[in-house]
């Protein structure tokens, strides 16, 4: 069998991944069967360098058109699928979740977040063995949803969540389209083995997806765990698919291979294909491994995933066996809490804000207090089903968390009378009649909403939609109240005379505004989608939407059946496209909008000048979005990438920008730039940002 540095021997989508295709028709069943054998190949090939090695050696515009061909192949002659990559792309929906017995219980583990506890356990340990030290092996305790694997041959056979640890929900297809998961192993794997993991979202996806979610008009996930727990637990694997989850494997529950130490473990499973955490360490006290869990503490903020505390576990796997379990725990292992981002407070008002889309959305004003070092004095309340789940109300005191950089929740009512807030029946903006949509409640009003319409209008000037500079919230705000706009077609209307009359305005600044908003007369269609504020359609769907039917009209006047032909838009986005665009109110706002704006087809065609070109980010940037910018080098031949690695040629550095990567670019010597020093870079190239 090949070994896990290997690269798949004579295979052309791996020595020159993006060569051209012959067109299909060209070719008979057994070219097909063996282009199809070798695509297979190669995307596990780059699934194991971009996953478990982090070193990804193509972008993922190339990925993808290497997925799109074996997709296309294996439907065009009717190949069987059967362990095929491409079956991450989700199966037919579930009536329900199955139950299924593992292979090996699943334990929880003894914790506690106080070091005292965390001697004991060492004392414990140290007296059954007879011994005078031990060695530890210390890994960080993800925050995610435990899942057993089970692997024969080094094929993918199933998965479950961990349940009540004996048995628990069969999640094989869900599993399944995780790309970090791999449908074969590598290397000398063993003949059977059956593995625990963490299914988890990256702090970054999470971010990005709730966002998308929220353009889309949907309720974003409280928090990373929240999200992938959900996820999994679909019963459409398509679902489970769109979503931005990766597993972390970290322990054997049963394999013919024995394992004299836990550590080996982890220099096993990377070589099988197996992704492990990078932050482990053998240790050889006990004071050792309390200080591995404050270091990893310290980090925490600084990693791309949540985790709650650290798992500290005797190394010899023989002194494991030694210690055996109770019915509950294992005896061998610990876990390290970190503190609690909690803190309680007292609800002072509940407000009820008007989203852009009409969403209700109730809000917990608090008396402030301190959660994992951020004051909070807001906490969402989600949805009127959510209010009442929580029976909160205002005087009560209530406990707020806080994960990541999510907004903060309140998670339970500690003390207060029974009974809750009463949600109102009608829109606080405008009065209309509020509408229900399962948990979520809406005002159907749309832009006769007041809030809804100074919410249009503030989107429309976003960065991620059409970036007009100077066009704030307190500035729309203003405009709105003087009678001077109504909707953004109103904005190509004003004067500098109307303007400089308005309290601190002068000419200069008037004149520029009004430049702004004349760039934007113009705007890319894709652009523009997304700033007339479309439900369910993010900036990628609007992408899609703009190079699929390539102008205005050909989008608006779509029927639902040719809305869904586009990838990634579903029965439910297309009937929310065609509601939006035949709706009354919508429609002349449009019509009057398009008096003074002509969407332009998008160019993405625009040369190879950042050709052999890897770039990674960290942190956020202020001219574009972290997206924007790795379209625009991939749109110019280079390659965006997650993660540095030996390939690496640049490390843009935004603002709060993780240590992780800064410290991998010093370790690879990747040169770091600036924002300004990338845009520079960009324009020496020729390349307009």
């Amino acid at each position: 069998m090949e070994t896990a540095e290997q690269e798949p021997a004579d295979n052309p989508y791996v020595s020159d991944p993006e060569a051209e295709f012959a067109p299909v028709e060209e070719l008979d069943a057994e070219t097909a069967r063996e282009q199809v054998a070798q695509l297979r190949e190669a995307i596990r090939y780059h699934d194991y360098r971009y996953y478990v090695a982090a070193e990804p050696v193509i972008g993922d515009r190339t990925y993808d058109a290497l997925f799109d061909r074996l997709q296309q192949l294996e439907t065009e002659f009717e190949l069987d699928t059967d362990g095929s990559p491409t079956q991450r792309v989700g199966a037919d929906p579930l009536d329900e979740l199955d139950t299924v017995e593992h292979v090996a219980v699943m334990r929880s583990l003894d914790q506690s977040g106080e070091a005292e506890e965390v001697r004991e356990f060492d004392d414990r340990v140290r007296s059954d063995l007879g011994v005078d030290a031990v060695e530890y092996f210390c890994e960080p305790k993800f925050d995610g949803l435990s899942v057993e694997i089970v692997y024969e041959e080094g094929r993918y056979e199933r998965a479950a969540t961990r349940g009540d640890g004996e048995r628990g929900d069969d999640v094989t297809e869900q599993v399944r389209t995780i790309p970090a998961v791999p449908e074969r192993l590598r290397g000398d794997y063993p003949e059977e083995l059956t593995v625990r993991g963490e299914v988890l979202m990256p702090r970054t996806a999470f971010q990005e997806h709730n966002r998308e979610r929220v353009e889309a008009g949907k309720e974003p996930f409280a928090n990373p765990r929240n999200a992938a727990a959900g996820t999994l637990r679909q019963l459409d694997p398509s679902v489970v698919a769109e979503r931005p989850l990766t597993v972390y494997f970290f322990s054997v529950l049963d394999s013919t291979t024995e394992f004299e130490r836990t550590s080996e473990i982890y220099e096993r499973f990377p070589q099988w294909g197996l992704r492990v955490a990078e932050r482990v360490e053998r240790v050889d006290s006990i004071e050792d491994a309390i200080v591995y869990r404050d270091r990893l503490l310290e980090q925490r903020d600084n990693l791309d995933y949540e985790i709650d505390g650290t798992v500290i576990s005797v190394n010899d796997r023989a002194a494991c066996e030694q210690l055996g379990a109770t019915a509950r725990a294992p005896r061998w292992a610990f876990a390290y809490k970190f503190p609690a981002r909690s803190g309680e407070t007292t609800v002072r008002d509940i407000v009820v804000q008007v989203g852009r889309t009409g969403r209700l959305t109730p809000v917990a004003l608090l008396d402030p207090v301190d959660v994992g070092g951020v004051t909070v004095s807001r906490a969402s309340l989600h949805n009127p089903e959510e209010i009442a789940r929580l029976g909160v109300d205002v005087g009560d005191e209530v406990r707020v968390k806080r994960a990541g950089d999510v907004i903060p929740d309140v998670s339970e009512v500690v003390d207060g009378d029974d009974g809750h807030f009463e949600f109102p029946e009608t829109c606080p903006a405008c009065g209309t009649e509020v509408s229900r949509d399962g948990p979520l409640a809406f005002c159907p009003a749309g832009l006769g909403c007041p809030a809804q319409r100074e919410q249009a209008i503030q989107h429309y000037a976003t960065r991620d939609a059409l970036d007009i500079e100077g066009l704030g919230e307190q500035r729309v705000e203003q405009l709105i109240e003087a009678g001077l706009v109504g909707e953004p077609a109103d904005l190509y209307e004003l004067t500098v005379e109307e303007l400089t009359d308005l309290e601190g305005w002068g000419e200069q600044s008037a004149e520029n505004l009004l430049a702004e908003i004349e760039a934007t007369r113009e705007p890319p269609l894709a652009a523009f989608l997304t700033a007339i504020g479309v439900p369910e359609v993010g900036q990628t769907t609007a992408r899609t939407l703009a190079a699929e039917f390539e102008t205005f009209e050909g989008i608006r006047t779509a029927s639902a059946e040719q809305l869904q032909a586009v990838p990634d838009v579903g029965p439910k986005v297309a009937e929310a496209i065609r509601t939006f665009f035949e709706t009354e109110e919508t429609a002349a706002a449009i019509d009057r909008l398009l008096e003074h704006v002509d969407p332009q087809e998008d160019d993405t065609d625009r040369g190879n000048s950042l050709e052999g070109k890897t770039f990674v980010f960290t942190g956020s940037l202020e001219e574009m979005t972290r997206s924007e910018a790795q379209d625009l080098i991939e749109s110019h031949g280079g390659n965006a990438t997650s993660s540095v690695s030996g390939n690496t040629d640049y490390l843009v550095v935004g603002e709060n920008p993780g240590q992780t990567k800064q410290d991998d670019a010093a370790a690879e010597d990747v040169p770091t730039l600036s924002e300004t020093e990338f845009q520079e870079l960009l324009a020496d190239r020729g390349i307009e940002a």
